[in-house]
């Protein structure tokens, strides 16, 4: 019998921010609110099961834009297990990634980086390569 491999090619239309930030999910949250002006709010949390049974409970922000969205995910896990899971197992020195969608071609991502690296309570912010990263496709969360 002859078989068909369906492959599947997403597209990954946003840029990323990694932040080294050791705080709480949601004091992360308020702190990106004040220094950029949004209005990220706690939604349901990102449940991604894998084949081997285990399964990865990110804590999500949210704001939808009018041409985009602006979401926060942490990267370790939160629900009681005796490993801990990573969404990027890869970037473990990462505590948070800020997704940018912005399809106007307004929005300066450097001066986010400016903004949120004044604050001291973020150790570190980078833009990431969505394409060097790889296990990219648990950021996507639709």
């Amino acid at each position: 019998m002859k078989k068909t491999k369906l492959f599947v090619e997403h597209h990954y239309e946003f840029e990323l921010l990694g932040f080294v930030a050791p705080l709480k999910d949601y004091k992360i949250a308020w702190l990106i609110n004040q220094l950029l002006k949004t209005r990220l709010a706690r939604t349901e949390d990102y449940v991604l099961d894998f084949n081997d049974g285990s399964t990865l409970y990110i804590s999500q922000f949210k704001e939808a834009k009018e041409h985009g969205f602006l979401q926060l995910l942490r990267n370790k896990s939160h629900h009681d297990s005796a490993a801990s899971m990573y969404l990027i197992p890869e970037l473990k020195m990462i505590d948070y990634f800020l997704l940018v969608q912005d399809l106007t071609g307004e929005l300066d991502l450097n001066d986010y980086i400016g903004r949120l690296s004044e604050s001291p309570l973020i150790q570190n912010v980078v833009k990431l390569d969505i394409s060097k990263i790889k296990s990219k496709e648990n950021l996507l969360t639709y």
